[in-house]
């Protein structure tokens, strides 16, 4: 446990932490905050995430229990409801998944608030398990995190990026003033 004992308190862990906290934090309280000032917040911290939890060194559970998870199908829908009104029209956008269909005709389209929702979901439930203080969930809660990230999540926040990226710097009107960019 000695080795696990140094990742989980490692430097890499702490901050990757505390950006995931930051994100779990911002998702929570999208309701007191203007569409514009969320999505240039969010532009800047989700590739801090990805850059965070990157720096986590490969690592496999100790344990053969599943983690808990804590995100309730009820919190989801409630938090993706607030985010749907928050950006309205300007969720869908199209994603390019297979670089053949950047040049067909078919288009597949994604929401901005159900990938946010997606990666912090994965988020909370890992922090849930991590704030605990139990070494060996904590360890295995990153692991779990890190293996959703490659499988999941980090597909995700890249593909999402790009349509904040795209509302940040377009010329939408969110409330009568210019956007920020």
């Amino acid at each position: 446990m000695e080795n696990a004992n140094n990742i989980v308190y490692s430097k890499n862990a702490v901050e990757f932490v505390a950006v995931a906290n930051e994100y779990c934090n911002l998702i929570e309280t999208v309701a007191t905050y203007k569409p514009q000032t969320l999505l240039d917040f969010l532009r800047k911290l989700l590739p801090l995430l990805y850059f965070k939890v990157s720096t986590l060194p490969p690592m496999e559970k100790i344990s053969d229990d599943e983690l808990e998870k804590y995100v309730s199908e009820l919190e989801y829908n409630a938090l993706l409801t607030k985010w749907l009104l928050k950006l309205g029209e300007y969720d869908l956008y199209h994603e390019v998944i297979d670089p053949e269909i950047q040049f067909g005709t078919e288009t597949v389209t994604a929401s901005i608030s159900e990938n946010l929702l997606d990666i912090y979901q994965d988020m909370k439930d890992f922090l849930t398990s991590y704030s605990f203080g139990n070494e060996e969930v904590m360890y295995d809660s990153l692991a779990v995190c890190l293996e959703h990230f490659r499988d999941f999540w980090g597909q995700r926040l890249v593909n999402v990026l790009r349509a904040l990226h795209q509302l940040c710097f377009s010329d939408v009107d969110w409330d009568g003033s210019k956007n920020v960019g």
